[in-house]
């Protein structure tokens, strides 16, 4: 059984705007790559947070937050992973991305495999959602009765809400970067990019739960 839905909905929306690891990889992906990209990218971290969903109704995720090496060697993790994406942008940006002129560069080939591999393991690699997900589904379960059924249909309800504003904002970025991708705005954008995905790693690297 489940809750003030009406308030669920409302909070998941609030929090589903909020910049993350998600978002910059999404972001990163639509501006470089195009819209294909981009929508992939949101598949992997649609899995991501299905199989995070599915953890959390299990008691999972629980575990993992309970333990402390298993948590910490996640978020190490993770973030070596955002920060290798980073990097990566940072050294695509110091390369010449196109010709010199005004004439638009063409848009960087991102494979779907690519980009929605990117999307998965951002996504799974945030232990962050496992302390979310616990702490923040069972409060709008009656006093405990948090089923594997209600914890699972909220978090379903959770993941709706969030890739639906991703995808939006996806697609609105994608648009975005075809007005946008001449050689200096484009180095700028893989250089802003990039060091979102830095600052995201590093952040997650010294966060405590």
């Amino acid at each position: 059984m489940i809750t003030h839905v009406g308030a669920f909905v409302a909070i998941s929306a609030l929090i589903a705007v909020i910049p993350g690891p998600d978002t910059a990889i999404a972001t990163r992906n639509a501006l470089i790559g195009g819209r294909r990209a981009g929508l992939y990218t949101i598949l992997g971290v649609a899995l991501g947070l299905s199989i995070w969903t599915l953890a959390t109704g299990a008691g999972i995720a629980a575990l993992l937050r309970a333990s402390e090496p298993a948590f910490v060697a996640l978020k190490l993790v993770g973030a070596a992973y955002l920060v290798f994406l980073g990097v990566q942008a940072l050294w695509e940006a110091s390369r010449r991305s196109g010709p010199r002129g005004t004439g638009p560069v063409a848009r960087r080939s991102i494979p779907p495999r690519q980009a929605f591999r990117q999307g998965l393991v951002t996504n799974l690699g945030n232990p962050k959602i496992a302390v979310f997900f616990t702490s923040f589904l069972p409060q709008f379960t009656p006093a405990h009765h948090a089923s594997f059924g209600a914890l699972v249909l909220l978090g379903a309800l959770f993941c709706v809400i969030g890739l639906s504003w991703l995808t939006g904002y996806t697609i609105a970025v994608a648009r975005i970067g075809d007005f946008l991708r001449r050689p200096r705005p484009r180095r700028v954008l893989e250089g802003v990019t990039g060091g979102v995905l830095v600052a995201f790693g590093a952040r997650l690297a010294a966060e405590h739960r």
